[in-house]
């Protein structure tokens, strides 16, 4: 019999009214032949308010005790949701996370998922019952009660939706789908009928509040399809899977996350490990850090930009300022008004201008761009933050993302294939569900780097490079641009095929004389390594490892790029072979 696990939130079950109105979709589901499993948040603003108490009581509450608070949300919910199944004369057994077997680590507050039983959850379906899942919660090895944090109950669902070998993971919530954007910053956004793992992961770290990342991860390595619903309507809603909603758009979505805060290291020495210098001290710290862009230097020095949340500036900066004691002389300059706008999408990968087009949309917005950094299916400008809405609204117009796509391909597979689940089965018996699933590293060894040094950091300069680089024919793959606040000038480093150096440095020399840049320089042969896989934003050590891997072997990485799914270093290319063996030896327990 089919099995589908159905997700509701906080504003799906907020009150009796809409309890009930989730207990007759699931009879309606179960009715129409199917399993069902319900993964049921807490009530409304229950958790806030149960946050709220706990301040009252303590301004630093104990995380074991927070956990044992927190999860009285969910117990409400699905104590109240069975009761509402049997009042409609149908069968129902709510189950906490402990009673179902969710098996956690011990990290309170923001536990990760090792295993889950589903021996009891069976049987109970098999006798004719709707199971009703507590999300957010699970037990450790000790039979400590421990959360999931920030999305955790979508978390949940995909998980028992993997371990169940469900059919599908409906998650209804107070929204009808994933948009191009927000809709509630531009109303113009499109509700999208299907979007692929990589592009929703890629969004939802972007600040798309409709699914966490995290459980986006666990869809994308364990293959559970996930539909997206409002539990208001019965619009069909969006599908994601593999595969885009069409693949004749670059771009199927944009995004804007506001409240981050720009670092910028200036004039660091150019030499193997001083970027896993700055950053193993920034995450000792546990700060989350996003863009990270590293530009070649000129004389034996070299600039790093990236962000942090602007609530982690300071912690970031006392990391920094420390870690230039050891690395050697360098400045630091930083601005805490600032937003990052995105585009995202699988089609990029296979048409060229992409960057080009956003960049000049920002440009005839009258909008500055002081960072850029990009990966296969991203890109993503820094701007400051008064500018964001019209920079957000100036790149989605751009790529006529308010419209339906012209050609839709053929409706994508939403169910897992049966070939796969003896695979997916093996994996789920491992020692942690959550752990890091690195699915490749790859070596390029056919680009070549160039860079301009000291460009006058104004609207419409990146656009004016690439669409002059466009019209040489030339392709381009990773484009980083980093800042110099101070002198008000940013380095723009890009990789191109080896074979077009040439031109691409001539095109180059010519801009930097035009524009009275610093100049040029270049690399006909250098190695792009590409480590991607699930989990590298939840496992924020996988920059450090690959750096400090690199550093260890005395390779220097030139030009750093990093996105959701992909984090990619270029390093000189006679050392590309060497990198990639230390790479793999680095990954090893992860790579499969």
């Amino acid at each position: 019999m089919p099995l589908i696990v159905q997700k509701f939130g906080g504003t799906s079950v907020a009150d009796t009214e809409k309890i009930l109105a989730a207990a007759r979709k699931a009879i309606r589901a179960q009715q129409q032949g199917n399993h069902v499993v319900m993964v049921v948040s807490a009530m409304g603003k229950n958790t806030d308010l149960l946050v709220d108490l706990a301040a009252e009581i303590s301004e630093r509450p104990a995380a074991r005790e927070m956990d044992m608070l927190l999860s009285t949300g969910e117990q409400v919910s699905v104590a109240l949701m069975a009761m509402a199944i049997h009042s409609l004369g149908h069968q129902a057994v709510s189950l906490t996370g402990a009673q179902i077997g969710i098996k956690t680590d011990s990290t309170h507050t923001k536990a990760r998922i090792k295993s889950i039983s589903t021996e009891r959850m069976q049987r109970l379906l098999d006798e004719g019952n709707i199971v009703i899942a507590a999300g957010f919660q699970g037990i450790d090895e000790d039979f400590n009660i421990t959360t999931l944090g920030r999305g955790g109950s979508d978390t949940t669902a995909v998980a028992l939706a993997a371990v169940l070998d469900a059919d599908a993971c409906e998650i209804y919530t107070d929204v009808d789908g994933v948009y191009t954007t927000d809709p509630r910053k531009l109303p113009e956004a499109r509700r999208v009928t299907q979007i692929s793992y990589d592009e929703m992961l890629e969004l939802a770290s972007l600040g798309a509040g409709v699914m966490h990342s995290r459980s986006i991860e666990f869809a994308k390595k364990y293959g559970v399809p996930i539909h997206v619903r409002s539990s208001m309507t019965d619009i069909p809603g969006t599908v994601i899977a593999q595969s885009p909603e069409t693949r004749e758009r670059p771009v199927s979505g944009a995004a804007v996350t506001r409240d981050e805060a720009r670092v910028s290291v200036l004039g660091v020495p150019d030499v193997p490990g001083t970027s896993f210098e700055i950053f193993s001290r920034i995450a000792d710290r546990k700060v989350t850090v996003d863009m990270i862009v590293q530009n070649v230097g000129a004389e034996g020095r070299a600039d790093v930009s990236f962000t942090v949340p602007k609530e982690e500036l300071d912690e970031t900066l006392e990391a920094v300022n420390a870690a230039l004691e050891v690395v050697g002389a360098g400045t630091v300059t930083h601005s805490d008004d600032v937003s990052k706008v995105s585009v995202v999408g699988l089609g990029m990968a296979q048409q060229s201008g992409v960057a080009e087009k956003m960049f000049r949309a920002v440009s005839e917005a009258g909008i500055n761009i002081e960072m850029i950094t990009t990966s296969e299916i991203k890109i993503s400008v820094l701007v400051s933050r008064e500018h964001s809405q019209d920079a957000l609204r100036a790149v989605h117009d751009a790529f006529n993302l308010h419209q339906d796509p012209a050609t839709i391909e053929e409706v994508q597979e939403t169910t897992r294939q049966a070939a796969d689940v003896a695979d997916v089965v093996a994996r789920l018996r491992g020692i942690d569900m959550e752990e890091l699933f690195l699915n490749d590293i790859q070596l390029d060894q056919t680009q070549a780097r160039v860079t301009i040094h000291g460009a006058p950091d104004t609207p419409g300069g990146a656009s004016t490079v690439f669409q002059e680089v466009a019209a040489a024919g030339i392709f381009v793959d990773m484009i980083v641009q980093s800042y110099n606040a101070d002198e008000q000038r940013a380095n723009l480093g890009f990789t191109v095929p080896r074979d077009q150096h040439d031109a691409t440095l001539d095109v180059a020399t010519r801009l930097a004389e035009t524009f009275a840049c610093e100049g040029t320089s270049s690399s006909p042969n250098v190695a792009k390594l590409s480590v991607s896989g699930v989990g590298l934003r939840s496992h924020t050590s996988v920059a450090i490892r690959m750096f400090r891997a690199l550093s260890e072997a005395g390779i220097n990485v030139e030009v750093i790029s990093t996105s959701e799914v992909r984090v990619n270093a270029v390093v000189d290319g006679e050392q590309g072979e060497q990198a990639l063996h230390c790479l793999q030896a680095a990954f090893a327990d992860v790579l499969r």
